[in-house]
């Protein structure tokens, strides 16, 4: 096709750039002011690109990592940067504040208040496991975790919540498997602190730059084939604890008792014989006593002993009978006694 336009009477071969663009701006504005126009247009659509990829902002909670020709160049916090257009700089945005949340053995269709979950064949596979006991035992547990480090997350594992997974679960099998049912299921707190440092402690030696807040066992049962007899077992179990909790209730009641009884039943003899071995002691000084005032005056020590035994039998006495040392018996006196009685007078 003929080019007879063209400055300088060249015919064939592409047109004059520059003359295609004198043209194009004289035909936008119809003037010899169409070019400074044209000139104001290209600079606001290149500043509008500039803006667009120079200016980027981070959102709370994130943390900006730029890459410079694809490679690590920092790291930025949160608000208004600038970095180097046309695809110099790249920067991803990290939620290093969100808590994100992992099922195992179970998978939430519908959250809300009462949220809903589902147990398919895959999940199924993943909570089942066997206790050191060789107890099949349904696990189904949650992690809870926030990326710490957006650098070694992005750069240092290529899934790191595949990872993350992968890891609990090894971990759970582990702890699971070294211990009994009844362990598991009495000291769920234990486990979900064990399995929470160990699950650390391998994500900190492979960099992933993830923080575990929580790992928390949500339902321990056994298998839907074996829950029946499991139940019976756990029926009988409960039983027994509480036939040995109502033993050891007799036993804390009676054997005590039965200690204070003997007890007081031994002191009770020690008191007595302590009497009467004091008094038997006393007993004996006295006699020394009386026995050694007897040695140095027998008369007047008879007479005294005499004297004494009458202060105590007299007191007793209920009728005094005083006799005659001539009297031959006793027979008159006691018959006037009982006339006295009948007659309500002293004859």
């Amino acid at each position: 096709m003929p080019w007879d336009n063209n400055p300088g009477g060249r015919q064939g071969g592409p047109p004059d750039l520059s003359e295609m663009i004198k043209k194009a701006g004289d035909s936008l504005s119809l003037g010899k002011i169409g070019k400074p126009l044209w000139f104001i247009v290209i600079g606001i659509v290149l500043a509008i690109i500039l803006g667009y990829t120079a200016f980027y902002t981070i959102p709370p909670g994130h943390q900006g990592v730029i890459l410079r020709f694809g490679r690590y160049s920092g790291m930025v916090p949160p608000g208004l940067h600038f970095k180097v257009p046309f695809g110099v700089d790249t920067v991803f945005k990290v939620h290093t504040e969100q808590v994100d949340t992992e099922t195992f053995g179970f998978k939430s269709i519908r959250p809300g208040i009462r949220t809903q979950y589902e147990k398919g064949a895959a999940t199924e596979l993943e909570s089942l496991m066997l206790t050191g006991d060789l107890n099949v035992i349904d696990v189904e547990w949650i992690i809870q975790f926030r990326r710490e480090d957006p650098q070694k997350y992005l750069f240092n594992v290529q899934d790191p919540i595949m990872a993350i997974r992968d890891i609990s679960e090894s971990v759970n099998r582990r702890i699971v498997g070294n211990r009994s049912f009844d362990y598991v299921l009495q000291n769920r707190e234990e486990v979900n602190k064990m399995a929470r440092d160990e699950l650390q402690k391998i994500l900190d030696e492979y960099e992933t730059g993830i923080r575990v807040v929580n790992v928390r066992l949500q339902n321990v049962v056994p298998p839907d084939p074996v829950k029946g007899a499991f139940n019976e077992v756990n029926e009988a179990q409960q039983e027994k604890e509480r036939l040995i909790n109502e033993a050891q209730e007799t036993y804390n009641r009676e054997i005590p008792k039965a200690k204070g009884e003997a007890e007081r039943t031994i002191n009770g003899a020690r008191g007595f014989a302590l009497e009467r071995v004091n008094h038997a002691k006393g007993d004996v000084a006295r006699f020394s006593a009386v026995l050694k005032e007897y040695r140095n005056a027998k008369e007047v020590t008879k007479q005294r002993l005499y004297l004494e035994a009458y202060q105590t039998i007299l007191p007793n006495a209920k009728q005094i009978y005083i006799i005659d040392s001539e009297q031959k018996g006793l027979l008159p006196l006691l018959q006037l006694n009982q006339e006295d009685k009948k007659g309500g007078e002293v004859q």
